[in-house]
């Protein structure tokens, strides 16, 4: 089979080629779950014959992969003593201009990316970004996308600061012997973030200026009207579904009050009784009708008010995530509000709230959702994640001894590992270990924080990567490179930084990185020189995803706190890409020289 050769490439090769082609079609145009993806392609790998069993699972057992789960567990410390509610308190402040605001928003943002996830970090900060830009008199939209930029391009400064990064010092690792320091990407990383913030400032009149999606819901009189069963009305002792009181014209009952108990979600046999609140969602002027039709009057004040929340009811805000599959549907044709337990109760998109029945909405990517729930019931955020994204539920940690003790743990790990005392790998699971031992997280949280559908894509991309080295297509592809770009280093190098920039922008960078590895590692090579300098500047690049919301986890966390619309972000990002590219190509060649190999 091995001997069987078309355009250069065996059959094995040809077999990888597929594979990797339809792993990201699926990925670009499915819902189904990226680590069923990756796990897929490991499978049509082993079979054919193209990795043997040893190779197909080397993932699973990569140090890069190995690291990723235990640094899950130190950032699940971090998280659950406060370190991160802390250093927003203290770090955001009052800023006069936006310039300063940019500055005083991104520097601490990429610091804590460095070392903890950026999903993480802009999780947490999206919902004091919304509050801080209302305080400032800034749109959110004009802070979000830098809020999102700075998450990656801080990731980028150490080995532990995004996935990438770990990958490539893997494979760089496994493949050379020589194991890289942890702040090995450090200085060209923060250079490359200080043009990013120049960047920003000089570039803003490219951001939007949306109106934010919560603006549409300050005010629920807006959109809910309350009416009242007069004494003789007609309908009393029949059930709310005899009465045809649920679901009317123009909207939906999303509360009943008996007297001073109040109802939600309101069940379909629930009794109809005198003097009996019904509270609807909807369009008001339609719902105004069941005064004619069923008999009903206005009640004498508004029950709901955002700025007066009562006790007895809570409001959460969700946005519909990429790869939702309520995308493309309406809340009437899912389970969503019967499953947990709350009622929709309006819909907006790019900040003004649709004039229609929300559950007959059908959903988009970034559609902000307001929900409503009795205040007794606890709404799974996890379990819904891959739905919607929320961002004002989240407990906020006590703030006290634990929090300088997980930042001691974690500030130990990686000057420990910086000055080569103890192995990255070692330094992880000591610092993991003492995380449980002080009792800054329990095991149930480390079990809870560890992402095991990421280690598989992690795992995934290793092996992928050994399989385009293994088959030759890294070499080919090296040679087609160099015969387009010459044997010059620094063209070779942009050029391949350039491809990787790109195709970030529609995969995981974690993919990206182990994909170029071997292209980038057999061009550097073939040039005759070390391939260090290469891969400090290919870690870079895989991580500046700026032109598409669907680049990177984060970009989808703003999207819809943000109002976005998909060209937003190409409007800026697209110069940011070449900007940042040519500042990575430029400090990295600065701080690693190109060194020919001896």
């Amino acid at each position: 089979m091995e001997s069987i050769f078309f355009l250069g490439f065996n059959l094995y090769a040809w077999i990888t080629i597929a594979t990797v082609l339809s792993m990201f079609s699926i990925l670009l145009f499915t819902k189904i779950r990226a680590d069923m993806v990756f796990l897929g392609a490991i499978a049509i790998l082993f079979v054919t014959g193209v990795l043997d069993a040893k190779e197909a699972f080397s993932g699973f057992s990569s140090t890069s992969v190995v690291i990723i789960g235990v640094l899950f567990v130190v950032v699940a410390g971090l998280t659950h003593t406060g370190v991160l509610q802390w250093i927003v308190k203290h770090l955001l402040g009052q800023p006069k201009t936006y310039s300063k605001t940019v500055v005083r928003l991104m520097l601490p943002v990429a610091a804590l990316s460095s070392f903890l996830s950026n999903t993480t970090v802009v999780t947490l900060f999206v919902g004091i970004v919304k509050m801080w830009s209302k305080k400032l008199g800034i749109s959110p939209s004009k802070l979000l996308i830098p809020l999102s930029y700075a998450s990656g391009m801080g990731g980028v400064c150490t080995l532990i600061g995004t996935p990438p990064n770990l990958i490539i010092s893997g494979l760089y690792a496994d493949s050379t012997g020589t194991t890289m320091n942890v702040l090995a990407t450090t200085i060209p990383g923060l250079f490359c973030l200080f043009v990013g913030i120049l960047s920003i400032i000089a570039l803003r009149k490219l951001l939007p200026d949306r109106k934010a999606p919560d603006s549409a819901f300050e005010s629920t009189s807006d959109y809910t009207v309350e009416m009242l069963v007069p004494s003789d009305n007609k309908h009393i002792g029949q059930t709310i579904s005899e009465a045809g009181l649920a679901e009317v014209r123009g909207g939906r009952l999303i509360e009943l009050i008996h007297y001073d108990t109040v109802i939600s979600p309101v069940a379909a046999d629930e009794p109809v009784m005198g003097g009996d609140r019904l509270v609807y969602a909807g369009q008001v002027d339609e719902i105004l009708d069941l005064r004619k039709s069923h008999g009903l009057v206005n009640a004498d004040h508004h029950v709901f008010s955002m700025s007066e929340i009562e006790k007895n009811r809570q409001f959460h805000t969700a946005y519909v995530t990429f790869g939702s599959s309520l995308i493309g549907t309406s809340i009437s044709d899912s389970s969503l509000e019967k499953d947990n337990n709350m009622v929709l109760v309006a819909v907006a998109r790019s900040g003004q709230r649709i004039e229609q029945s929300p559950r007959e909405v059908k959903l988009q990517a970034g559609d902000t959702l307001l929900l409503e729930c009795p205040a007794k019931v606890k709404v799974n955020t996890e379990a819904l994640s891959s739905q919607l994204q929320f961002f004002d539920s989240a407990q906020v940690p006590h703030i006290g001894r634990k929090t300088i003790l997980s930042t001691t743990i974690m500030t130990a790990m990686v000057v420990l590992s910086a000055l080569g005392v103890i192995p990255l790998l070692q330094c992880a699971f000591l610092a993991a270990f003492a995380m449980l031992l002080t009792r800054c997280c329990t095991t149930d949280q480390a079990m809870k924080a560890i992402n095991w559908d990421i280690l598989m894509v992690f795992a995934g991309s290793v092996v992928l990567g050994l399989a385009i080295q293994k088959t030759g297509i890294a070499e080919r592809l090296a040679f087609g490179i160099l015969d387009v770009c010459g044997t010059n280093p620094i063209v070779v190098m942009t050029a391949i930084c350039l491809v990787g920039t790109f195709i970030t922008e529609f995969i995981s960078n974690t993919a990206a990185g182990a994909m170029f590895f071997p292209i980038m590692y057999e061009a550097a090579e073939k040039l005759g020189y070390e391939p260090y300098t290469f891969l400090i500047a290919l870690m870079i690049s895989v991580s500046s995803s700026f032109a598409t919301p669907i680049g990177s986890p984060t970009h989808m966390l703003v999207y819809g706190p943000g109002g976005y619309r998909f060209s937003d972000f190409m409007r800026i990002g697209l110069l940011m890409n070449l900007i940042i590219l040519a500042a990575n190509i430029l400090i990295v060649n600065i701080v690693y020289p190109l060194t020919p190999l001896h």
